[in-house]
């Protein structure tokens, strides 16, 4: 299947995908400031750039698209028709490099999140988020 767009409307198409403050971690952020819970942005020199940093308790957040980081949910298990085989390697790329990065983070103490962009629409998230927080803050305390 060919391309709908010319390669310079594609490119430029593609220069408009953000890699920080997408509307999932906007959202994350929002409820953490709701509850209370203080965060940085920026990763602090961490292995893969967290989205969400609490030093204080260790933790780690990462807001991952389903897609580009191949989800099992229906978005993330969709697969691209035109230039397949480049987009399939590349969200495997995409999968071993944060199963590396949460590994490394790990074994240097800290914490791991991840939430995937499909969790932010079930019921309930927002308190299991905050439950998950708070809840590796007091293992870490004890």
């Amino acid at each position: 299947m060919t391309d709908v767009f010319s390669p310079e409307k594609r490119s430029a198409v593609m220069r408009r995908v953000k890699g920080r403050d997408t509307s999932p971690e906007l959202a994350v952020r929002a409820i953490l400031r709701a509850a209370g819970i203080g965060y940085r942005l920026g990763g602090c020199g961490l292995p893969g750039r967290p989205d969400v940093v609490m030093k204080g308790r260790r933790t780690v957040v990462f807001v991952h698209g389903c897609f580009w980081h191949g989800h099992d949910c229906a978005r993330g298990s969709r697969k691209p028709k035109a230039n397949a085989e480049y987009w399939t390697a590349k969200i495997d790329r995409n999968r071993a490099r944060d199963a590396r990065v949460e590994a490394g983070l790990i074994l240097a103490g800290w914490r791991v999140l991840s939430v995937w962009e499909c969790e932010l629409r079930e019921p309930g998230f927002t308190a299991r988020l905050t439950a998950a927080v708070k809840a590796q803050a007091a293992s870490s305390a004890a």
